[in-house]
């Protein structure tokens, strides 16, 4: 079976919602993750890659999301006081249906949200997208240094591969080494459950609040 490629559009969720990442939503998303500790554990690039201004993050924007081959998307609230606030991004990307393969990453949130109930539900409406159209293998990475990341990762239910070694050039010239996971749909059931669970769990005290 071959995967299709999904069209780009709303994913509506009980706490948050993706929606198309557009240019337009640049500055607003610079002032949502363009913080120091956002970039610390090697988002973009690593610390080295912490864009401060509002110009200087949509220029590295422009060649950073996958605006063509991928899904990216803006994460906002759902429900409750903050309804509608923006508080990141993801992106199903390099989406490739012959192999029934996609890759899930270029995410970052707000950090008034870390440890919340968003970046479960992000990876299980993603997860669940991306499975529905015939995917059959997710991959999940982060850099070796990332140990918030990669516990993250592990606790969603993904399967540690290994480690790429000398992968992708961090923004300070050095070579960064990407600790792989993978989620299959042979996994799929169980991965689902847990998150679903999760979600049931983290949001059972209600919407998220970022005031």
């Amino acid at each position: 079976m071959v995967a299709t490629l999904p069209e780009p559009g709303i994913i509506q969720g009980r706490f948050i919602r993706l929606e198309p990442l557009t240019r337009e939503l640049l500055p607003a998303l610079h002032a949502v993750i363009g913080h120091p500790e956002v970039f610390a554990g090697g988002y973009g690039g690593g610390p080295q890659g912490y864009r401060a201004t509002v110009d200087e993050f949509v220029e590295w924007a422009e060649t950073y999301y996958q605006w063509e081959g991928g899904l990216a998307f803006a994460i906002r609230i759902a429900g409750g006081p903050d309804d509608g606030t923006l508080i990141g991004t993801t992106t199903l990307g390099d989406l490739d249906p012959a192999l029934e393969y996609a890759h899930i990453g270029w995410t970052a949130y707000d950090p008034r949200v870390w440890g919340t109930v968003v970046n479960p539900e992000a990876k299980l409406l993603l997860l669940t997208h991306a499975f529905d159209h015939g995917f059959g293998r997710i991959k999940i990475q982060a850099d070796v240094r990332n140990s918030r990341s990669r516990a993250a990762i592990a606790k969603l239910g993904a399967t540690f591969e290994g480690i790429s070694r000398r992968d992708v050039p961090r923004a300070d010239g050095s070579w960064r080494d990407s600790a792989v996971f993978s989620i299959i749909v042979d996994d799929w059931p169980a991965v689902c459950a847990g998150l679903e669970e999760r979600v049931a769990r983290l949001g059972a005290n209600g919407p998220v609040v970022v005031n």
